[in-house]
């Protein structure tokens, strides 16, 4: 394929830069239903996640995580964002207000094949991370009127004291809020894609059940999502080996094909992270709190994952006409997502 016929947006949603949010809403899944976009109790947030086998983590830690494993109830991927998101609107209303959440030492935690996989939500250590990237791409004056310099420092020293305590640990979470990155769909495969549409009933932003035929759930427009369903998820897992090796072969194509460095950054920064951990781990991509901006049809149809493949499959062959439908879809769906943030 001739470089200058790459896909158009690569570089906002493969790169990691920030996709257009402005324009027209058309396209955007139910957008102005502002009931659906508002209160959900763990936000509209995605996220990549790394699961560790018990033997990644040293000395104490991996005493600590041993028991945690044994003694602690499993909680869903839902109950941990929504337990982030209430610890983060807590420490917000207090006086003075806090910008870490305090959630205590907790991680997600799988059983595969007899072997016990953690994940740590580390929510501080993300918080911190967050501060400090929010502020470093704005000026300081506008900065200073969403979290105050001293406030900043001092996230900054507790950074960088954890760091030093705990050497070569890294955070085992990425999180992306109103889409999911194009370039983490470059670690799974669709056929390591699961879903489910979730119970009949539906959950109200404070947690209460809606009944399917209730006045507030017949008051859908048409073919809108179907409210906050309990059990609702999309999720793909797949290995570490076979995520690497994905990576590998995604950069191996577009550092051929795309002239846009920015592209190949994304997918390069993604590896780099999963060099740092376990070669036995586990990664699982979750579209989280976004499968509640979905109807039925648009969770069962998304196939994302296939459609990115494709696109890189067709840019290995020279087929840009090709490459560039497969990636518009993927790309569509996001966009749709991404609107729905500013939509009123």
């Amino acid at each position: 394929m001739p470089r200058s016929s790459q896909p158009s947006d690569g570089p906002d949603l493969l790169s990691g830069a920030s996709a257009s949010r402005g324009g027209s809403l058309q396209g955007a899944p139910h957008a102005c239903d502002d009931a659906g976009v508002t209160g959900l109790a763990g936000g509209w947030t995605a996220q990549l996640r790394v699961y560790e086998p018990l033997a990644a983590f040293k000395g104490e830690a991996r005493r600590r995580w041993k028991v945690y494993a044994a003694d602690q109830p499993r909680r869903t991927a839902a109950e941990a964002l929504a337990a982030e998101r209430g610890a983060g609107l807590r420490a917000l209303v207090g006086r003075p207000p806090a910008v870490v959440p305090q959630v205590g030492e907790q991680a997600f935690v799988l059983e595969v094949d007899g072997v016990t996989l953690l994940c740590p939500w580390q929510t501080e250590v993300r918080a911190w991370e967050a501060l400090s990237e929010f502020v470093s791409e704005l000026p300081e004056v506008v900065a200073e009127a969403f979290a105050p310099a001293a406030v900043v420092e001092r996230a900054e020293v507790d950074l960088d004291r954890w760091r030093l305590d705990n050497e070569g640990d890294r955070s085992h979470v990425l999180s992306s809020t109103w889409h999911v990155p194009l370039r983490w769909f470059v670690l799974v495969d669709a056929d390591e894609r699961t879903y489910a549409l979730g119970e009949p009933g539906s959950l109200r932003g404070g947690g209460s059940l809606l009944q399917p035929g209730s006045v507030e759930e017949s008051g859908r427009p048409p073919g809108a999502p179907p409210g906050r369903r309990t059990g609702r998820t999309l999720v793909y897992r797949t290995p570490m080996s076979r995520a690497r090796r994905r990576v590998a072969r995604a950069l191996a194509v577009l550092r051929r094909t795309v002239d846009d460095g920015s592209v190949t950054e994304g997918v390069e920064d993604l590896g780099r992270w999963l060099e740092e951990f376990h070669p036995r781990s586990l990664v699982e991509l979750d579209y989280g709190g976004l499968v509640h901006l979905l109807d039925d049809a648009e969770l069962a149809q998304d196939e994302s994952a296939r459609d990115l493949a494709l696109a890189l499959a067709a840019l290995n062959e020279g087929d840009g006409v090709r490459a560039a439908a497969a990636y518009a879809r993927v790309t569509a769906r996001m966009k749709a997502l991404q609107a729905v943030e500013s939509a009123n």
